[in-house]
């Protein structure tokens, strides 16, 4: 038998200790990867969410109101005031209300300029962008699916007729049940032609947008409010460092109770082999293939357990995640981070009991029943 094979057998001999090691390392393992995905999956989430598609940033009323988003509905002419400041490349309103759309008592309706929908995080998937002004309208793929809608088709919006010439696509979750339109056709539904909910910003290539973003708060900062991804992103990053803590806590004690479990594992191993190892000195095996033979056992049972905790943790959160609201993102890094801890506690505990092998003296050992 080669060298290789005699490692790769000789830990599972044991095989109560050898699966109740693999169990507690697992374990940890699994922490770390179906909270990694999750913790993933929840920072790709929020900055799709927080950038607004191709928008740096976004601009709503000051104080809680009764528009869609919470906030207070804006005057339409602080769209050109926006467009003039420094630094600003685009700025389209939009104007979001809550009204009656096919055989929805309420949905989303979301208005906007045609040439702002690259702001909006959408793009087409059938069909084309609404013209302005017109009676055409765009479903969320979310929404023309769960109501059997088509491009052709017409819906009913606040009581009129609409022409639905496009599906949509979108990043943002929330608006993937919603309708578009034009904002001046919103504006004539709502009889209220003169109020916007938001503006999309888009600053000229080469500037901070936070800069931008900035000085319309020290200009019109008594007004509106800027919502920036900078700003956001701080509170989230908070968030997140929280989780990641806990992650690591929960993954930490796992790890060292498994880590506990390999040294038992691989104690138990060296003394119930005394004789062999023994033999192995006495037919001229070094220390250092002893204590090789030895590390290498115990990193064949973290690495195994790195395998069955990163297969059940991805399983478990893709089965799992959907379910509760969480879209799971796994990264490279996730898998490497998860089995360069297995590798490492799969040395450290089997340096100790490959130590104590090794100091083991041939004559005695052979004498060892």
């Amino acid at each position: 038998m080669s060298f290789l094979k005699f490692i790769l057998k000789n830990p599972f001999r044991r095989k109560n200790s050898a699966i109740l090691a693999i169990v507690g390392i697992a374990i940890g393992i699994f922490v770390i990867v179906a909270l990694g995905g999750i913790t993933e999956g929840l920072i790709n989430s929020f900055e799709e969410t927080v950038h607004a598609g191709g928008a740096d940033f976004s601009i709503s009323g000051k104080e809680t109101g009764d528009s869609a988003y919470g906030t207070n509905t804006i005057s339409s002419n602080w769209t050109e005031k926006i467009a003039n400041v420094s630094g600003v490349d685009e700025a389209y309103p939009i104007y979001v209300v809550l009204t009656s759309v096919g055989d929805d008592y309420m949905n989303t309706l979301i208005g906007i300029d045609p040439n702002g929908t690259t702001l909006a995080d959408i793009s087409m998937k059938e069909g084309r962008i609404f013209e302005d002004n017109a009676s055409e309208a765009i479903l969320g793929e979310v929404y023309a699916e769960d109501n059997n809608y088509s491009v052709g088709d017409s819906i009913k919006i606040n009581r009129e007729d609409f022409e639905i010439v496009g599906i949509y696509k979108t990043g943002d979750q929330s608006m993937a049940s919603g309708v578009f339109t034009s904002i001046s056709k919103v504006g004539d539904l709502m009889d209220d032609e003169d109020s916007i909910s938001n503006i999309y910003v888009k600053v000229k290539k080469g500037v901070d947008p936070q800069e931008v973003a900035d000085s319309i708060d020290e200009k019109y900062g008594d007004n509106i409010t800027t919502i920036t991804s900078v700003m956001e992103m701080e509170q989230m990053a908070e968030m997140l460092n929280m989780l990641e803590a806990s992650t690591w806590a929960i993954s930490l004690l796992a790890i060292v109770v498994g880590g506990l479990g390999i040294i038992n594992t691989m104690l138990m191993s060296v003394f119930e082999r005394t004789r062999e190892i023994g033999v192995l000195k006495a037919v001229g095996w070094s220390d250092r293939k002893i204590l090789t033979m030895i590390i290498g056992e115990s990193l064949v049972i973290t690495v195994v357990s790195a395998i069955i905790g990163s297969i059940v943790g991805f399983l478990a959160c893709l089965l799992l995640g959907p379910k509760i609201g969480l879209d799971p993102v796994f990264t490279p890094k996730i898998f490497i981070q998860a089995f360069s801890i297995a590798i490492i506690v799969g040395i450290i505990g089997g340096l100790y009991p490959a130590i104590k092998a090794v100091k083991l003296p041939p004559t005695e050992a052979l004498r060892y029943e």
